[in-house]
C-alpha cells in the first residue's frame, strides 16, 4: 500500500509510523486507520524489527477521530460501526504486535488520541503535552477503548475524573499519575526516546514477544493463572527457540549475545 495519511521508517532495528494529517492534528480517518493497519501489519512480518514508535507530524500527536467522517454518520449506525471496529482493530494490532510500541506525545493527545496512546506499551510525552479523554466536554461518549483501558492504566477513581470532567493534563501530570511513563521537554523527546530504544535493539526478538504477550493475557487473570500462564510461555519458548541457548551461552563466556 502507498501511504499517505502516515509515514513508516525502518532504521535500525526500529520501526517508526508518523501520522501524517498535520493540517488536521493527525485526525484518525478511515484512511489513516487503513494504513496504519497495513503499516502495523507489514511491521509484524519484519523479523528485523526490535521496537516500534508511534508519533505525530506537525502540531499534535493525535487530537482525536476525524470529525468531518462523524458529520456523515449520524443517523447510520452502520457507518459508526464500521468506522469503530476499523478504529478498535488497529488498536488491538498494537497490542498484539510482538515487539513494544512506544507512544511519543506532543502537542495534544486527546479522544481518539489518547486511545491510540493507551494501546502502546510505553509513552513519553512532552512535559507542556496536552492529554485527556474529552469526549464528555462535547456531548459524545469513547468508542475506542478508554473507559476500559484508562482505568487499567491509572486505576478507577482517576480515570473516571478524567473520563467525566473531560480534565486535560500536562505531560508532566501525566507522568506523575502513571498514564505516560515519563515526561520532558519537547527538545529532548528524541533524546530520551533513544534511552529507551537502544537497550530493546540488541535484544532476542522473540523474547520480547513471549514478554509482552504473557505481560497482555495476564493482566486480568487471577495471579494463580497468570502465573500458569508465564509457566506455559516459559516451557514452549525455551523448547522452540534457539535464542535462550545462545543466550546462556553468552553468560557462560561473558560477553553481550547476538540475536
Amino acid at each position: 500500500m502507498e501511504y499517505t495519511n502516515i509515514k513508516l521508517d525502518k532504521e535500525n532495528a526500529v520501526a517508526t509510523i508518523r501520522l501524517n494529517r498535520p493540517d488536521a492534528l493527525n485526525a484518525l480517518s478511515p484512511d489513516l486507520l487503513d494504513e496504519l493497519s497495513d503499516a502495523v501489519s507489514a511491521v509484524a512480518e519484519d523479523q528485523a524489527i526490535k521496537a516500534m514508535v508511534v508519533r505525530g507530524e506537525g502540531r499534535a500527536f493525535c487530537a482525536g477521530a476525524d470529525l468531518t467522517f462523524f458529520d456523515t454518520a449520524f443517523g447510520n449506525p452502520d457507518e459508526f460501526s464500521r468506522y469503530l471496529k476499523r478504529f478498535n482493530s488497529c488498536l488491538f494490532q498494537l497490542e498484539e504486535l510482538p515487539v513494544p510500541v512506544i507512544a511519543v506525545v506532543h502537542g495534544f493527545a486527546l479522544a481518539g488520541g489518547l486511545e491510540l496512546m493507551l494501546a502502546c506499551d510505553l509513552a513519553l510525552a512532552a512535559d507542556d503535552a496536552r492529554i485527556g479523554d474529552q469526549h464528555t466536554n462535547f456531548g459524545l461518549i469513547p468508542g475506542g477503548g478508554s473507559t476500559q483501558r484508562l482505568p487499567r492504566r491509572i486505576g478507577m477513581q482517576r480515570a473516571m475524573e478524567l473520563l467525566t470532567t473531560g480534565r486535560w493534563l500536562s505531560g508532566s501530570e501525566a507522568a506523575e499519575w502513571g498514564l505516560v511513563l515519563r515526561a520532558v521537554a519537547a527538545d529532548d523527546l528524541d533524546k530520551e526516546l533513544e534511552t529507551l530504544l537502544a537497550p530493546l535493539r540488541i535484544k532476542s526478538r522473540p523474547g520480547l514477544g513471549w514478554i509482552k504477550s504473557v505481560a497482555r493475557r495476564g493482566r486480568e487473570l487471577p495471579l494463580v493463572d497468570g502465573i500458569g500462564l508465564e509457566s506455559q510461555a516459559f516451557v514452549q519458548y525455551m523448547t522452540t527457540s534457539d535464542h535462550p541457548k545462545q543466550g546462556i551461552q553468552a553468560f557462560k563466556e561473558k560477553r553481550q549475545p547476538e540475536f
